[in-house]
């Protein structure tokens, strides 16, 4: 399940899930504070969370630095989900290991070791429940779309075998319509991945109206008049995008708005191997 439903609010399970493992984490530091009078470790768990996060996010701008720094103000706009991961843990247990070496912060190492295990089983555990309780699936949905002609179609009669980015979206969506001159360039650069665009509850008025006034050139727009892709991924928001190999085997997703560095990153995980 890629996003959780909050009244009217579609939010992307990762973050609700980051959310809910550091308010463990810091129930449990301040749990060991009030009623083990160990040490407050939550003002070190917020420097952690902090250090990652940037380390993170610097270590994806370093990665697809050409893409970044062709826009630099692009840096800034964190909606792309544009982190790696692994910098940002590193970058965590190192700032901990440092701030715990001197022996005056010793007595803070066994609740900070606490907390932070705390929220990480947090995580652990309510990933692998909405794991079972919602298997996401890892192959082409056999939905029937139109095209905007209306000639029917299918996401694997499109594919022919080969990578696709299937991209979900509506004309009343803001970030579609901002990701879309990204996702139109890539289209015509790369022409070994297929890129659909699956509009999503409109009829084929709408979405080509859409497409005229804004300029953008697309190829395989479709209509997906029930959201029946969106439900078979289990997203609910708009814009989300599916990245397929060419088995048509779900690689990757992306809720939200994609930028150059962040579409780029996808690519590089579904792109035939003589293409990299």
């Amino acid at each position: 399940m890629l996003s959780l439903q909050i009244g009217p609010l579609a939010l992307p399970t990762g973050l609700v899930l980051l959310f809910v493992s550091l308010c463990v984490a810091y129930g449990v530091a301040w749990w060991l504070r009030r009623y083990r009078q160990l040490p407050d470790a939550g003002p070190l768990v917020s420097d952690l969370l902090i250090a990652g996060l940037l380390a993170a996010r610097l270590a994806f701008v370093l990665r697809w630095h050409e893409q970044y720094f062709a826009a630099p103000w692009s840096i800034l706009n964190i909606r792309d989900g544009g982190l790696l991961a692994p910098a940002g843990i590193a970058a965590a247990l190192a700032i901990a290991a440092w701030r715990c070496r001197r022996p005056a912060m010793a007595a803070m190492r066994r609740p900070l070791a606490i907390s932070v295990a705390s929220g990480a089983l947090a995580w652990g555990v309510l990933s692998a429940g909405m794991g079972l309780a919602y298997d996401q699936p890892t192959a082409l949905p056999s939905v029937a779309l139109q095209a905007l002609d209306g000639a029917p179609t299918t996401l694997a009669a499109l594919a022919g075998g080969k990578p696709m980015v299937v991209n979900l979206w509506a004309s009343w969506c803001p970030p579609c319509r901002r990701e879309m001159p990204v996702l139109a360039a890539a289209q015509q650069a790369r022409a070994d991945i297929v890129f659909v665009y699956a509009n999503q509850r409109e009829d084929a008025a709408a979405a080509s109206a859409f497409l005229d006034s804004s300029g953008v050139t697309l190829r395989n727009v479709v209509l997906d008049s029930a959201a029946a892709l969106g439900k078979a991924a289990g997203s609910s928001a708009l814009p989300t995008t599916l990245f397929y190999d060419a088995q048509g085997r779900l690689v990757d997703t992306h809720l939200g708005e994609l930028s150059d560095a962040s579409l780029a990153s996808k690519l590089q995980k579904i792109a035939p191997p003589d293409s990299l």
